[in-house]
């Protein structure tokens, strides 16, 4: 199981992080509207993780000089782009790109089939008017009737107690590839618990 960690700025958490727990992808969100929003790439040190920027309905020359500022492995679009903003995006950037849907009470299944060639990973989240990080969760059971061939990460409210229904959808939809965690393992906002980071991943990965 994939797992990713967003929403991370501080550069000592970050250390840590990548020390203690070492997770696949590591978050920062470029969305100037979160309390978790990176201004500065020089306050990002080496990390082992891969890098994921996060965007929200951001310019494709904003994203590509942020790809470029950051050293950015993948690029993380959570707002309404389109399939065409998507594949000028790819044109532009070497970045592998996860494309977030945001769910209510169901899932336009054919919608996102137009995404699959340019994109690495879908993820779904809980639909907010914050775009993410509140901690809420939607009914992770829509996911059981996943019909594409694309492998996907699961966020929106993900805690501690959560392994058990996370796993027992991997055994139902093994195209479930990952984890993407923020707001419940947070001290602050930008600021994880490690402790609790990295008993969770130890109950997933076990």
């Amino acid at each position: 199981m994939i797992v990713k960690v967003c929403g991370m700025r501080d550069a000592d958490n970050i250390r840590e992080l990548d020390e203690k727990v070492q997770p696949d992808l590591m978050g920062m969100i470029f969305y100037p509207k979160s309390p978790r929003y990176v201004a500065d790439h020089s306050a990002i040190p080496a990390t082992n993780a891969a890098k994921v920027g996060v965007f929200v309905n951001a310019p494709v020359a904003e994203i590509v000089e942020t790809v470029q500022g950051f050293g950015l492995d993948y690029i993380q679009l959570h707002g309404n782009e389109d399939v065409a903003f998507v594949a000028e995006l790819k044109q532009k950037t070497t970045a592998n790109v996860i494309k977030v849907f945001r769910v209510t009470a169901e899932v336009d299944w054919e919608f996102l089939k137009g995404f699959e060639p340019h994109v690495a990973y879908f993820l779904f989240d809980t639909e907010t008017k914050g775009y993410g990080g509140s901690g809420k969760q939607f009914d992770w059971q829509l996911l059981g009737a996943y019909p594409l061939d694309k492998p996907f990460l699961l966020s929106g409210g993900i805690d501690q107690e959560s392994v058990a229904d996370i796993l027992r959808l991997k055994q139902q939809q093994p195209q479930l590839a990952g984890v993407d965690i923020n707001s419940k393992f947070e001290r602050e906002p930008a600021v994880k618990d490690i402790v609790k980071i990295s008993r969770f991943v130890k109950q997933l990965k076990n």
